[in-house]
């Protein structure tokens, strides 16, 4: 019980040390040259996913990765690229996955529809499980009488 104890406390104190470690990241604070601008900005790095954090779009990440792309975008918002051109460039250098909404193409299949198929796999084998009868092996005539004896001397000691 106290190796439990330990090694929880252990666990609890690494993981605030890790979240500590990753909440320390400087995010950067831009200087926008219109209102418009900033809110492009804003816009484009919640459609575009941290590569690191992966659950994380790049305005809520605080990974370096994230900040660096966050540069790039904001310097290319600086030479007047359209927001089309910002995901084109994304895109061509990380592919369809720096996007939350990645286009329905062959490429992308998987991540479109990989969970529906994964859940169906899990769900037809769950319903194979339920249906499947269960047989009970039956003990022979020879075998009953063995498990009466044992049984019968069992009880007599």
């Amino acid at each position: 019980m106290r190796t439990l104890v330990c090694l929880c406390a252990t666990v609890l104190f690494m993981a605030s040390a890790l979240n500590g470690f990753n909440a320390g990241a400087a995010d950067v604070p831009y200087e926008f040259q219109s209102a418009s601008t900033q809110a492009r900005y804003e816009h484009l790095i919640e459609e575009l996913r941290c590569l690191v954090c992966q659950n994380q779009s790049l305005a809520d990440s605080h990974a370096e990765l994230a900040q660096d792309l966050r540069d790039e975008v904001f310097r290319m918002l600086n030479e007047n690229a359209t927001d089309q051109e910002i995901r084109d460039f994304m895109v061509a250098r990380y592919g369809d996955f720096v996007l939350y909404k990645p286009p329905l193409k062959l490429s992308t299949l998987l991540l479109w529809f990989g969970p529906l198929a994964l859940l169906g796999i899990a769900g037809f084998i769950v319903l194979r499980l339920i249906r499947t009868p269960r047989t009970q092996d039956t003990l022979s005539d020879e075998e009953q009488k063995y498990a009466a004896t044992l049984r019968q001397k069992d009880a007599n000691h």
